[in-house]
């Protein structure tokens, strides 16, 4: 983005400003402090700001307008923004030409177009009616949606094939905070895996394990996962295995753990509270701490307990102390992980905090993302 001159023109800016909803309301999050950072440097050089992002999916809950978005995101840029309640029809370009120079409007959900969620490559898009609609009033386009570039969408992939295209500074950070995690590990290099789906952090215990790291700790949904794998899980957890439909993963992990025994870290001992195994016990979080003392990469995805009750907090709290008062490069992969830090008053910050998902694994395993492959094939910036 550095060498973007936009003074005076339109730029159509992908941002990933989806979030939680409670109670029909759209939450505050960590990707509106991000994003509006390049929001406001488009901004500071007198570019004419369009905003295009998206809200949940068809069918959920959480699929969205993005009305409620703008005034989160006008917060963070100084009371610039301003909505648009449609994304390709007349208004959009009739308030398009009226910009002026350092304004921003934020476009409605783009995945109110059927077009928007269908994967195909980026030339195919390019000729989608979204982006031939738009492309014409825009003079460039920037992506700075790390978190969905692992998906060739249509506002992902298609305007990086018609307009000067450029990487911002969210998506540019990702993308070499990644690499670094990839490619230039110095170790010991312990990954910390949790969360609630095991599906989405097995590919990193398997690649962990596979010489990605050193140690893989495993606490989270992944753990309930284990313990069933190892024939030691109580019924209670067995059956909330089968519930989640996580029974499909035990037959892998019965390998991973037989192959590797000295490299994945169960935890010795949980909170528990009805059976459920609601956070590392505190024998475990004692272990875990100390041993990630000695470390000098940490990759945390996933907390490790209940996090959003206080007393199911403290594993997850304790291991993330301990990783960020070591030498390590810590990178904190997920919003969870962003929230919880900033209530600890933690004296280090992390190397990097990611606020992907799918995109940073990806990544991390060596599979091209289509968002990134479509900047480096009209490289501008």
């Amino acid at each position: 983005m550095d060498e973007l001159d936009c003074k005076g023109k339109v730029v159509l800016l992908r941002l990933d400003l989806n979030s939680s909803v409670e109670d029909g309301r759209v939450c505050d999050s960590p990707r509106f402090i991000a994003h509006a950072k390049t929001v406001r440097e488009l901004v500071e050089k007198g570019g004419r700001v369009v905003v295009l992002a998206h809200q949940g999916r068809p069918g959920d809950d959480e699929f969205l307008s993005l009305e409620e978005h703008a005034v989160l995101l006008r917060k963070r840029c100084k009371g610039r923004v301003k909505f648009v309640p449609d994304v390709i029809g007349p208004e959009v370009a009739r308030r398009v030409k009226k910009m002026a120079d350092g304004s921003v409007l934020l476009l409605d959900n783009v995945r109110f177009l059927s077009e928007e969620s269908l994967e195909k490559s980026a030339e195919e898009h390019s000729k989608s009616f979204f982006v031939r609609r738009l492309a014409p009033l825009a003079q460039a386009f920037v992506n700075d949606a790390y978190s969905v570039s692992h998906r060739s969408h249509c506002s992902v992939t298609g305007f990086a094939s018609v307009l000067p295209s450029f990487a911002g500074r969210v998506l540019e950070g990702e993308y070499v905070a990644c690499e670094r995690l990839r490619t230039e590990i110095q170790r010991p290099c312990y990954y910390v895996l949790g969360g609630v789906k095991p599906e989405d952090v097995l590919p990193l215990l398997e690649y962990g394990v596979g010489g990605g790291a050193d140690k893989v700790f495993v606490g989270g949904a992944l753990a309930w996962v284990c313990e069933a794998a190892k024939g030691t899980a109580s019924e209670s957890v067995l059956r909330k295995v089968a519930e989640k439909n996580w029974a499909k993963h035990v037959e892998t992990l019965k390998k991973v753990l037989d192959q590797h025994p000295d490299k994945v870290v169960l935890p010795l001992d949980y909170a528990i509270e009805e059976g459920m195994l609601l956070d590392l016990g505190p024998e475990t979080a004692k272990e875990w701490a100390s041993e990630l003392k000695d470390a000098k990469t940490v990759l945390l995805k996933g907390v490790l307990g209940k996090v959003e009750y206080k007393k199911f907090a403290e594993g997850t709290r304790k291991v993330l102390r301990a990783a960020l008062n070591s030498d390590a490069f810590v990178v904190l992969s997920g919003g969870s992980y962003a929230v919880l830090a900033q209530g600890m008053n933690l004296k280090k910050k992390p190397g990097h905090e990611s606020l992907a998902g799918g995109a940073f694994i990806a990544q991390l395993l060596g599979k091209k993302l289509p968002g990134v492959e479509a900047l480096a094939a009209n490289a501008t910036g």
